[in-house]
Parts: C-alpha cells; structure tokens; sequence
C-alpha cells in the first residue's frame, strides 16, 4: 500500500490510502492507530541538521517547520511531489517535475540555528526544551508547524504535563492552524487521564472553530466512555457521530459491543452486530471473540461453540476463549473434543492454548500432568512465558516442592524467560510458610542487588518473615524502606504488622496502627479488627474486647462474620466465664450467626450440657 504526500511542506496529508482491515480489540492499541501515526515525525532526511542556511533552504525550502513567508520570483521553476511506501524500509521517494522557487531570501543564521535546535530537541523527546524554542520562535513572528505541535501534546500528555500540553495548543490556535489530528491527540489524553469531561470540551471547541470530528475523534470518545461503564452516553456519542454524517466503522460498534455484553448482556451485544451487519460492516475477529468471550462469560458455553460453527473464519483465540470456559468448569471430554476440531480446521494450538490446559491442571492438583504439558509444548517448538509457568510455581510451592519452583526459576533465566515479580512473590511467600525465611531472604537481597522492581506484596512477605525469625527492627526497617522507595502500604501490609504485634502481646501498638491504618486513608476491614480481637482475648482484656467490638459495628459501620463471634466467644470462656460464654454462643446460634457446626465444637471445647439441650429444639425446627 502506498500513501501519496504533496510538498515537503509543515502539513502533509494522505491523498489515497487504504483503511487496514483488521484492527486488535485493545481499546488503547486503537487510540494509538490515528492517522496521525504517518507524519508525526518528519524524515530525517527533511530536516535541517547543520547550520548551512542558505545552501540548505534552497534546496529544501519546505523543509522548515515553520512558515518563513518565502518569495519566489517571477521565472518559472519546477517543484516536487514524493511518494512514500509504508514499508518499514528505506521509503522509496520518486520526484516528479512541478514548479518550486529556488532564489531565496537569506535568513538570520541564529534563527535558523533556534529552529534546529527546536526540531532536534523534539526528536530526541526534550519536549519541555522544544516548548522553550517554539515559544521563541513565535515571539519572532514565526507560524508554528502543526505535526510539530501535535507531537509536543502527545509527548506531555505521556509525561502527564497536561498543562503543558494545553498551553501547546493553545499556541496552534493563536499564532497557526490545528486540525482534526491535532484536536484528537488532546482529546486522546485527557481521555487517558480519565478527564472525560475536558476532552469534551475540546470536542466542543473543536466545532465551534469549524473543525468537524472524524471517526478517530469518536472513536476515542466512544471508547473512553465505554472503558469506563458509560455506555448511556456511549451511545449517546454514536447518535452524535450519525448526525454529523460520520459513518461508523467496525471499530466502532466492537467497542460498543463489548461494553454492552458487560452491561447490557449477550442478547443486546447480538442486537448490535445485526445493526453493523445491515450497515454493510463485516466484523473481524475481533468483533466476533469478543461476542464469544461474552457468551463464555454468561455461561452459554455451548451457545458459544454452535456459533464459532456459525461465523465465516475462526481462528485459534477462538478457540482458546472456548476452551479456558470448557476446562474451568472442568469439562475435559468437551476440552478434548474442540482441540481436535481445532486441528481438523487447520490451526495449531499456541502458547496461551498449551498454558491454558498447564493452568487448568494444577488447579486440579495434577501438576505432574502438567509438567508432561510443559514438555510436549516446547517439543513442538513452542517457547513458555511467564503465564506458562506462573500456575507450575504456584501449584509446586502449594504443595512444598521448593526445590522444583526454584528450578523453574532456574530455566526460564537460562532461556531467557525473566520471572515476573509475581513468580518471585510465590517462591518467597513458600520458602517462608516453610520455615526457609533464611533462602527467603537471601533470594530478596538478590533481587534487590539485580535492580528487580519489587512490589508491596514482596515486602509484605518479607516483613512477616523478618519478623516471625525474630528479626523485628529488621521487619520495620523493611517497610520504611519501602515506604521511602515510593511503595504505598495496603491493607496486607497492615494486617500482617497488626497480626506480628497481636502475636508478640503488644495488643497496644496493633490498636495504634489500626488507628494510622484509617488516617492514612485504608479503611480497617473485619480481618484487622478480628485480628485485634483476639489479641485482646488473649490478653484476657474481655472488657476491651466487646468495645472494640461496639466500636467496629457502630462507629465504623463494619459487619462482624462468624469468625468475629468465635474469637469472642472463646475470649470470653478462656476467661473464665465459661457459662456466659456458651449463653452467647446459643443466642448466637438461635439467630443463625453462628453455624451448627460451630457450636457443636464450641460446646465440646467448653461442655455446658444445659446449654447444648436448648439448642435441641432449634436443630428439630430446621
């Protein structure tokens, strides 16, 4: 496919291209696919590199980035069109005869210097140096180059300078021309940053300076809006988009009928493909995985499967989908039935295909069976990834294999598949329920040493470990240190230090950092209070107990479970009221909080034979 460019001139745009017909389901990946993409940067080759004004402007004079105001004199001369390839190669540029000025005026070689210095920064990504010269240049009278500016907003929009970008615009409005490319990469970021209603505002200006929006203005909308459950206005956006006599593309309505399959249900999702159909618009696979993911979703597995029948092409995604929802609810026969239909329709199982079925039986405990996947898979040429072996180091350190989790460790290093945090967090959260916090530790300072990007799970694993070997200034020091390394503190990380000061009897310093646990805006959950519970149980601070328990229902609005009642109950029998304890324990039972089953043990814990009589009727009721 070829795309023709007229001029070397700031603006070049496509005369003839062809839309690509196939686009991924990844909202994100299609904000990136505008237009834009094929003059965001200009050749290099185009492009002033050293200070030889004269020479260089004459002869490319389009090549500036700005408008200089250029006369050309009365002779007739000739001037350039190109064509570019959209090959990754070397473009292949044909130059045919048109007229172009070749006597210039001479310009001020340090203006000339500024423009190149603004154009290098820009490629080199120093937007804030290129915002710097282009406010320069302006000030000298100059007309900002719109595929410059537009680069400058998408470069301060991925470094989250929105200001930045804004004030970019802002300079393309006053002092150049923007248009619609311009318009959708500021619409495209505040997009990103979840700032709907100033992209909408953009979109609006956009109109009121005569600029109409193209589809990959409303695609982006549509998406965002979609991508954040507002599939009212969504579709309110596509009403818009008709109206203004935008045709919609398959793009669009894979967007709408994903978010719809999640809100709306399958049979809304199927309403909208007969829409697109009768619009002339053939889906593409990814239309159509998506429709086949939602039916998954819902259950309607075999629904799913007599559709995959139905559609013109299928290709291995398909199948996965399928078979992911086949093997969760444990179908192996059916699992069994579609991978040879699979192979009969002429596509071979990938990686995600063999992974799928190594997930599925390590949730099964049949993690010798899947280590015989493992091996078929790379028999075949196949490379594992990370989600290849993340279930096999799970299921292994689950069942206190740590020397088979750690050699495939080993493997995926020496072939050069880096484990993710994620498989180090596993193997270091079982060398610690192992009583190995000494490997633990010593393969942490590893990571460390390695530069690896630990995250709060890790400390938090850590933190227990150091803490539980009797290392607790150690355990401490690990969070602050984490803490200054820019990682927040959650919920884990406080229950796991509140649990460590309940266990050691420092009942006083956990209830302290339940209390900075809520000023530090992570609100307590019935785990932390049923952790503080029992440590005041345990210190026989009964009283205290039952107050933190009025506390946690009705100042804080947190509902007790079972294990809430339990802990109280044994607090309030272990300290000596053994009686009162098991009155509690049978109200509690009457009312359904507390199971039969749970009772029972209760009472065979503290035997109160009156007691256990009286919960007879109950059991006949039931």
């Amino acid at each position: 496919m070829d795309i023709v460019y007229m001029d070397f001139g700031a603006q070049t745009r496509p005369i003839e291209a062809q839309p690509n017909p196939r686009f991924p389901v990844n909202i994100s990946l299609w904000l990136s696919r505008s237009p834009a993409s094929f003059y965001n940067e200009a050749p290099e080759y185009l492009t002033l590199t050293k200070p030889m004004a004269a020479c260089s402007a004459e002869l490319f004079p389009y090549s500036l980035f700005f408008n200089t105001g250029l006369k050309t004199t009365s002779h007739s001369h000739r001037r350039s069109v190109i064509s570019f390839s959209t090959s990754i190669s070397t473009p292949n540029v044909k130059v045919a005869p048109e007229p172009r000025p070749t006597h210039l005026n001479s310009y001020n070689f340090k203006e000339t210097h500024m423009m190149n210095l603004l154009n290098r920064s820009c490629k080199s990504g120093k937007y804030n140096e290129s915002l710097y010269f282009l406010e320069v240049m302006i000030n000298k009278g100059y007309k900002p180059d719109v595929i410059l500016c537009t680069k400058l907003i998408k470069g301060f929009f991925n470094s989250k300078q929105i200001e930045k970008a804004v004030r970019v615009m802002e300079i393309l409005e006053s002092h150049g021309k923007p248009d619609v490319f311009a318009y959708n990469a500021l619409i495209s970021g505040f997009c990103r940053l979840n700032r709907i209603e100033s992209a909408a505002e953009v979109l609006n200006r956009m109109r009121a300076r005569g600029y109409s929006p193209d589809i990959v203005t409303y695609n982006i909308m549509i998406g965002s809006l979609c991508s954040r459950g507002k599939l009212k206005l969504a579709l309110k956006m596509l009403d818009q988009l008709l109206e203004d006599g935008c045709k919609p593309t398959v793009i669009t309505y894979t967007i709408i009928i994903e978010a719809t399959i999640l809100e709306g249900g399958i049979n809304e999702a199927m309403k909208l493909l007969d829409e697109m159909l009768l619009k002339g618009l053939e889906p593409d696979m990814y239309t159509y995985n998506a429709i086949i993911r939602g039916m998954c979703r819902e259950g309607m597995v075999d629904r799913a499967f007599e559709f995959v029948k139905s559609i013109p092409s299928r290709d291995v995604i398909s199948y996965n989908i399928l078979l992911r929802a086949l093997l969760n609810r444990g179908k192996w026969e059916e699992g069994e039935k579609l991978v040879a239909d699979m192979l009969i329709n002429g596509l071979k199982p990938n990686v995600v295909t063999y992974s799928i079925l190594i997930g599925s039986l390590c949730r099964e405990g049949k993690v010798d069976e899947a280590v015989n996947v493992l091996k078929v898979m790379m028999e075949k040429g196949l490379t594992p990834d990370t989600y290849s072996f993340d279930p096999l180091i799970s299921s292994t350190c689950k069942e206190g294999r740590l020397d088979l989790a750690i050699g495939f460790l080993d493997y995926m290093i020496s072939n050069g598949c880096l484990p993710d945090i994620v498989n180090y967090n596993t193997v270091l959260a079982g060398l610690c329920k192992n009583g190995n916090s000494d490997e633990a530790i010593e393969i942490f300072e590893k990571l460390k040493e390695m530069g690896c990007a630990l995250d709060v799970s890790t400390y938090n694993t850590m933190a227990s470990a150091l803490w539980y070997s009797g290392e607790r200034n150690k355990a401490l020091s690990l969070v602050l240190d984490m803490m200054r390394k820019g990682i927040d503190p959650d919920e884990i990380t406080y229950n796991s230090l509140i649990s460590c000061l309940c266990r050691d009897g420092m009942v006083d310093e956990a209830i302290g950092l339940l209390g900075d646990m809520e000023n530090s805006g992570l609100k307590p959950t019935v785990i932390s209070y049923n952790i503080v519970l029992l440590g005041l149980c345990k210190a026989h601070r009964v009283d205290e107990a039952i107050e933190m328990l009025h506390q946690m229902v009705f100042e804080k609005g947190c509902t007790p479970n079972e294990t809430t009642y339990v802990l109280l109950i044994e607090g309030i029998a272990f300290a000596g009221w053994r009686h009162e304890a098991m009155e509690l324990a049978s109200c509690l039972a009457g009312m359904d909080v507390v199971s039969r089953d749970t009772f029972k043990r209760l009472n065979k814990t503290f035997p109160m034979l009156n007691v256990y009589k009286d919960l007879s009727p109950l059991e006949s009721k039931k």
